[in-house]
């Protein structure tokens, strides 16, 4: 089961760690922009194969550091065909260096919109009767709040293939409380509600571990709804955003973990673009933002250990 696989290469690298691949030109250094943007222009393909470069220099870092990665879609989506390209083609190249994809798609609709969103991203899709696999990655977000009919084409998916969800819960974004801190009438709140659904919709796919394949995305930066959403769902497993550049430290998190660690925690920036840190600099030269990149995978794994229960 793909939950077991994740947790064991956890273990292995004592590392509950996914790297976020956010592409943002700006933050990429001009060792890796300049050569491909005077060949190429200032083109969609010409960016494309710059955020290609400069996230399998990471990858060639940090693959033996974390267990995963995360790219988000819509960074590459930006950029066209190319950048859907090229998140596709960083996808198959983390694979290659045996690190589990979690591609952060948040998709959200119904009926065969949503059976496409899953062929496209878990599932396969049928041209002329041959089924055929678009993109090798293991895990994607999506938002539940159409309901379980924009779930079910993925669960299908995540038994046909062994892939697996992590459905939006309590997000880390300062906004998330307009909607998900809503109070119902049965005086719990959506996001509780939502969590409990996380429940029923993964009790099919549970892994040796005890945790599901389908899993809660919960954010670091709102940590007593955190706490409230473990004591709730001791046996989910947590795609946990907001740490470092959005604020969340280990010590943040100390209430999070559980049996079989219980949660991954995602960095971007602070990883991926550590080179540019004024704690690095001085240390690591831009040409080494790779090397940067790995000793903020390995300060990281170092804080979140400070911190666990078992410690």
């Amino acid at each position: 089961m793909l939950i077991d696989r994740l947790i064991t290469k956890i273990k292995e690298l004592s590392a509950p760690i996914v790297v976020g691949l956010d592409p943002r030109l700006d933050e990429i250094p001009g060792c890796i922009k300049n050569e491909i943007f005077a060949a190429k222009g200032r083109t969609p393909q010409a960016a494309a194969d710059v955020i290609y470069a400069f996230y399998c220099a990471i990858i060639d870092q940090i693959y033996d550091v974390v267990p995963a990665v995360k790219p988000q879609v819509a960074l590459y989506e930006q950029f066209g065909v190319p950048g859907m390209d090229a998140y596709f083609r960083t996808i198959a190249y983390a694979k290659t260096k045996g690190l589990i994809a979690i591609g952060d798609i948040k998709r959200g609709d119904i009926a065969s919109t949503a059976q496409a969103y899953s062929n496209a991203h878990i599932g396969r899709v049928s041209i002329e009767g041959e089924d055929v696999e678009i993109s090798q990655t293991d895990f994607i977000t999506l938002n539940p709040y159409m309901g379980y009919d924009s779930i079910e084409p993925y669960l299908q998916d995540c038994k046909r293939y062994d892939k697996g969800l992590f459905v939006l819960v309590k997000t880390s974004n300062p906004g998330s409380g307009d909607i998900q801190d809503l109070m119902l009438q049965s005086g719990s709140t959506i996001y509780t509600q939502v969590g409990r659904k996380v429940i029923d919709w993964g009790r099919s796919l549970i892994g040796q571990c005890g945790y599901s394949n389908v899993g809660a995305v919960v954010g670091a930066t709102h940590p007593s709804q955190a706490l409230e959403l473990r004591k709730l769902l001791p046996h989910v497993f947590f795609l946990v955003p907001g740490y470092g550049a959005q604020g969340g430290s280990g010590k943040d998190l100390k209430d999070l973990w559980a049996e079989n660690f219980g949660a991954i925690v995602n960095s971007s920036r602070g990883i991926t673009g550590a080179y540019r840190a004024e704690k690095y600099k001085g240390t690591f030269d831009e040409p080494d933002f790779a090397k940067a990149s790995r000793q903020a995978a390995l300060d990281m794994k170092a804080d979140l250990w400070e911190y666990m229960p078992w410690n």
